[in-house]
């Protein structure tokens, strides 16, 4: 059951209606000659009369029938309309997150006017940032991924059952062929695959993939991608179809979301692509192989690209999809991206606390102690394409959370010819010291950072790689500051104190100060 605008909207112009005339559930009734329980199924939005009964309502409550099936809301409930009738709330799920929409519905309909009040201070606050559909859209599919952990045996099992009716699974160590997922795609689906026309229509050059759909699908593939990004882009449009998904984005990578649904279904469908291109048994054994080692060995991470012939963000997404499940690790996956010296948080999935400015089109810099940020500049140093590989045990300054990061860096081979960070996260805590024998190996470099430059306490003696001034942490400071005075002020002007503000009964409060290098190496 999804929430029906066109029901509730009519329950509460009717329930509105009744309480301005100042009738009871019952008295409604009596005048209208319909049973109090009917009436009450109608208000709360699960019911819509048909128009007999809707035009004895209408004269009950001296009302215009067509005012009264009109889909606008008198003040205070006008801003309910406005939220009701977005598509954000017609598609949204609420099952998913385990929500009964009748329950949402009992609490439209029973303060109508406080909901109201807050759908339009939360419209109020996304128009100030800048917040579209789509990512609120996309902010949920995180919060769902999230709370399954990333793992969903549904999506393995399916992938798992095509791979086994189709003899998919790699033989030898072999990783899963071009030549194959297309053939299943042009013989079993019918689809026609070529290139996107490019050189007709430059403007497309930024785009992987675009499907047309029809009896004839046809999958257009842009002529400069990797072998690698060619055979996700495949195995996920057989994911499309394993799974039956029908509403989805056209393009790779989609430059819009017009519902949850379509959000969901690719997100399903690049997940039984990457399953297909890395069967979740020999990943998970790869990986216990890989955290069993007594020492770090970048070439054993770097050649699992090699052995599965996938990029480095289709490897490492895996393993935030497998880590949870199997190892009881916390993980974080990140992307970056960066151009003009400018870095980006394009893409992430938390799943261990990890501190992160939040906030859309946030105008602050990360820490560039990050090993997304530090091994993209390492990258524009070596002067090549990549990938390259690192590491780095980070702890966060004011929290003091730990966290292993794996990572790889390279340089986008589509415009605009970015330089993009991929990383996974391992919180440090006992479980980590179980699985990962080469936790505390001496040659992975460690960072203390912080979340942005804006928001440090290091000065720039403590930290040569500051980007910005502390405006964010000196702002919370003086803050700080102002209210310890008040206390003090305050403390000093109640009954029994020993003198007045500034005089010998209050005690100064000392100036915030910068940790010393000695304390943060603590």
């Amino acid at each position: 059951m999804a929430i029906n605008p066109i029901h509730v909207i009519f329950g509460l112009k009717l329930r509105q209606a009744r309480l301005q005339q100042g009738l009871s559930v019952t008295e409604l009734a009596a005048r209208c000659g319909l049973s109090p329980s009917y009436l009450t199924e109608i208000e709360k939005g699960r019911k819509y009369p048909k128009a007999d009964k809707i035009l004895r309502l209408a004269r009950a409550l001296h009302l215009d029938y067509d005012r009264l099936v009109s889909l606008s809301l008198d003040p205070p409930l006008a801003f309910l309309e406005q939220a009701l009738s977005s598509q954000a709330i017609q598609d949204f799920p609420l099952q998913l997150f385990g929500l009964d929409p009748a329950e949402v519905v009992k609490l439209l309909t029973r303060s109508p006017a406080e909901v109201s009040a807050l759908a339009r201070a939360l419209g109020d606050m996304a128009r100030g940032y800048n917040i579209q559909e789509e990512h609120f859209f996309r902010a949920a599919l995180r919060s769902y991924q999230e709370i399954h952990e990333n793992y969903f045996p549904d999506l393995e099992e399916a992938a798992a059952r095509f791979a086994r009716e189709h003899e998919l699974v790699a033989r030898q160590g072999a990783p899963l062929s071009e030549e194959a997922l297309s053939s299943l795609l042009t013989g079993r689906f019918g689809y026609a695959i070529g290139p996107i026309p490019v050189e007709r229509y430059p403007e497309l050059a930024a785009y992987r993939a675009i499907f047309l759909p029809g009896h004839g699908p046809r999958l257009l593939v842009n002529p400069a991608l990797l072998p690698s990004q060619r055979k996700f882009v495949l195995a996920r449009e057989i994911g499309y179809r394993v799974l039956g998904l029908h509403e989805r984005a056209l393009t790779n990578s989609p430059e819009r979301a017009d519902s949850f649904t379509q959000v969901l279904n690719d997100f399903k469908a690049a997940y039984v692509g990457g399953a297909l291109l890395m069967p979740r048994d020999t990943v998970v054994d790869a990986i216990r192989t890989l955290f069993s080692r007594a020492t770090w060995h970048p070439e054993q991470l770097a050649g699992m690209l090699e052995a599965y012939d996938v990029t480095p963000e289709t490897l490492l997404y895996r393993f935030s999809e497998l880590i949870p499940r199997f190892f009881g690790l916390k993980v974080h996956f990140l992307r970056f991206n960066e151009q003009g010296g400018s870095y980006r948080l394009y893409k992430q999935l938390n799943m261990s606390q990890l501190a992160l400015p939040h906030g859309f089109d946030l105008s602050e810099h990360f820490c560039r102690r990050w090993l997304t940020v530090r091994i993209i500049r390492d990258l524009a140093h070596r002067g090549h394409a990549g990938p390259i590989v690192g590491i780095q045990r980070s702890r966060f300054l004011q929290s003091r959370k730990e966290f292993v990061c794996l990572g790889f860096a390279r340089q986008d081979n589509l415009p605009p010819f970015l330089r993009t960070s991929v990383i996974l996260g391992l919180r440090v805590d006992d479980a980590l010291e179980k699985e990962l024998a080469f936790l505390d190996d001496p040659a992975i470099p460690e960072a203390l950072l912080n979340e942005t430059c804006e928001r440090c306490p290091l000065s720039p003696e403590q930290c040569p790689e500051r980007a910005a001034p502390p405006v964010r942490f000196e702002q919370d400071q003086l803050v700080e500051r102002r209210r310890n005075a008040l206390e003090a002020l305050m403390a000093a002007a109640s009954p029994g104190a020993d003198g007045v503000a500034g005089g010998p009964g209050t005690r100064a409060q000392p100036p915030a100060t910068r940790p010393s290098p000695a304390a943060l190496s603590r």
